[in-house]
């Protein structure tokens, strides 16, 4: 499940160090490529809405073999797009089906036993975390080897891999709710309206997460400009961000000792301070390396605090409560995503750097008005 999960994410983040090749290809600015990775985005608000809830309804097995498969097919499409409107229908399509790493996760907590859930849930999120930092790489290296077509070709024939080792190598999940879909997706928002907690954890992975898009979307058409990288040495850059994906685990610890809030406010002022270095990355990359990975370890961190005091909520509803997660963390990175070209466009580098800087400093803000919660929490089954 780590490395399905690892794979299914990564078909989301291919696009990011191929944006600046992507606008001179099809001939738009930068605010028009960026674009790409918003449509993505927003096609996996859809999926994580419509699709990730089935995890409760059908069996878990079947459900990842029918989204990788039809994801599969998405990619195949995007190898061929003719021109760059098609490419973001595809890449919303992609992005609507390839929510398997989220179907992954809370299957991970169903299998878990309580005390070791944490840990689990950190164990497939660490194999999520490589593969969407990864993604950059790979695809950095294949386009600069042959073109960015081949990216999701390749792309495309290992989703369809990992479709037919979802089906032979997972275990069987009975559903853990039997109702109408319409229901189903109602009792998500019913859900959400009664949990506090869940509002709030979203909350914080919302604006870290639109931290993180604004840098990623941002950082291909500054290294282009800025230090004339190729595709290839952009996407080298992923590899930086795999140091602070074996926090995820650590994360999962601390969540399960009950320390999950105080860890939070540490990782959120992280992703905030990262931007300090990455300002000075403007123009000295030694910089630009130390943002890059405080940045990841911050944002990773939250996400994996956050998931896991989420999942103690109601086990009967991990996949939905997954939805209702992830579902705002998503919207925050559309944001993220959204704005990062354009305000790039508009006011270079440090634009982005201050605007970066913003979404970390207002979940810092938000995280003081939790004063009066306890600091620690015990696991509960």
């Amino acid at each position: 499940m780590s490395v399905g999960a690892g794979m299914s994410a990564a078909n989301t983040y291919y696009v990011q160090p191929l944006l600046d090749t992507l606008g001179h290809d099809f001939g738009v600015g930068s605010g028009i490529a960026g674009l790409v990775t918003t449509f993505a985005q927003v096609g996996y608000v859809l999926g994580l809405a419509l699709i990730v809830p089935l995890g409760d309804l059908v069996e878990r097995r079947r459900l990842v073999t029918i989204t990788t498969a039809a994801t599969g097919l998405g990619l195949l499409g995007m190898a061929a797009a003719p021109n760059i409107a098609v490419l973001m229908v595809l890449a919303a399509i992609v992005g609507f089906c390839t929510v398997t790493a989220q179907i992954f996760v809370p299957f991970a907590a169903h299998l878990a036993t309580p005390m070791n859930r944490g840990r689990s849930v950190g164990i497939v999120m660490s194999g999520l975390l490589i593969g969407i930092l990864l993604a950059r790489t790979v695809s950095g290296v294949i386009a600069g080897a042959t073109s960015w077509r081949v990216v999701y070709l390749v792309a495309a024939v290992l989703t369809f891999a990992l479709s037919v080792a979802c089906r032979l190598e997972l275990p069987s999940s009975a559903p853990t709710t039997r109702t109408a879909y319409p229901r189903l997706l109602g009792s998500v928002v019913r859900i959400y309206l009664d949990e506090p907690a869940l509002r709030r954890r979203g909350l914080y992975g919302a604006l870290v997460f639109a931290s993180f898009s604004t840098f990623w979307t941002a950082i291909a058409f500054q290294m282009a400009d800025q230090y004339h990288f190729s595709q290839t040495v952009i996407g080298l850059f992923g590899l930086l961000g795999v140091a602070g994906a074996g926090c995820a685990q650590v994360a999962g610890r601390i969540a399960d000792a009950g320390w999950g809030r105080v860890a939070t406010a540490g990782f959120i002022l992280l992703t905030a301070v990262s931007w300090i270095a990455g300002w000075a990355g403007g123009s000295r990359i030694g910089w630009l390396v130390a943002g890059i990975l405080v940045l990841d370890l911050g944002v990773q961190g939250t996400h994996i605090s956050n998931q896991g005091e989420v999942y103690r909520l109601r086990p009967e509803a991990r996949s939905r409560l997954t939805t209702g997660y992830m579902c705002t963390y998503f919207v925050g990175g559309v944001t993220g995503s959204a704005l990062a070209g354009a305000v790039y466009g508009a006011y270079g580098w440090k634009g982005v750097c201050l605007l970066g800087a913003v979404f970390p400093t207002l979940a810092l803000l938000v995280w003081l008005t939790e004063a009066r919660w306890p600091l620690r929490t015990m696991a509960r089954g």
